[in-house]
């Protein structure tokens, strides 16, 4: 039954998204949780629908225009946040009013009802098309590589941002390219999970992966297989109930996390036990 999936080009496509999301999500995310930025995602997501708007109003893909508006945002939230004297719930909150609103707006005016923005504000991943999957994949690939290659430097900015600019590090740089990484994400994942739910995936498995796990490096691995794990068991799960699959690859994450709470606590109460 399972391997049928793979007999249908459009099930392929969504398999292979769901990997290079499920493991780009978490990747990113893990930063942001450790910097208490678990809702720039929701904020990003926002900005990116205004993107979305914006291809459909000039007739540009919505994927590329999504990522420039998104990264612009993140751009600007780090400086507001780095230098400017609005605070940092504030401006998430702008992101999250002022997006939706030019993405409803600007799709008004591309002659779109709010209605044809749902394939990115909840997913549409068996819809992908194969350019659109290069594309995911080649962004995916590049948002992997520098979460895991740059890890040190990334989590030492997340750590501690003083000791990291004593050090001779780059901060504000590094910030950036977290925040960048994180709008990057968000247009990956908005065919996947949808704009919607995309933090959710960026946040859920890393708090699921915290559970049971003790070190920085071994979460950002736990995290990005339980991020895949879900992403892959969504679609499969999606496919074989009829449910759509953005939020179903949500609730295993979620799923995940409970699972795992259980266990860590479970472990946390005999570990004191076995050390006596």
């Amino acid at each position: 039954m399972m391997l049928e999936l793979l007999d249908y080009d459009f099930m392929r496509r969504a398999l292979l998204a769901a990997v290079f999301t499920g493991l780009a999500a978490p990747a990113i995310g893990v930063f942001l949780v450790h910097r208490r930025l678990a809702l720039l995602g929701d904020g990003l997501g926002h900005v990116a629908l205004t993107g979305v708007a914006l291809g459909l109003l000039t007739g540009v893909a919505p994927i590329a225009t999504a990522v420039a508006v998104a990264a612009l945002g993140a751009l600007l939230i780090e400086v507001l946040r780095a230098k400017g004297r609005t605070s940092g719930d504030v401006a998430l909150a702008m992101l999250f009013y002022g997006g939706i609103s030019g993405g409803v707006l600007l799709a008004n005016f591309a002659d779109e009802s709010a209605a044809s923005l749902n394939a990115y504000l909840f997913g549409s991943i068996t819809t992908v098309s194969s350019g659109g999957l290069v594309l995911v994949g080649v962004l995916g690939v590049v948002i992997v590589a520098l979460c895991l290659g740059l890890s040190p430097q990334l989590f030492a900015v997340c750590q501690d941002e003083k000791h990291a600019r004593v050090s001779g590090l780059p901060v504000w740089l590094l910030s950036a390219l977290i925040s960048v990484l994180a709008a990057v994400t968000i247009t990956v994942a908005m065919r996947t999970v949808g704009l919607l739910l995309v933090s959710a995936l960026m946040v859920v498995p890393v708090a699921a992966a915290q559970q049971v796990t003790r070190s920085f490096r071994a979460t950002h691995l736990a995290a990005m297989v339980i991020g895949l794990l879900a992403a892959l068991g969504g679609v499969v799960a999606s496919y074989q109930v009829e449910t759509s699959p953005g939020p179903t690859i949500v609730m295993l994450a979620i799923g995940a996390f409970a699972v795992l709470a259980i266990v860590g606590a479970l472990r946390r109460r005999v570990s004191p036990r076995t050390t006596e």
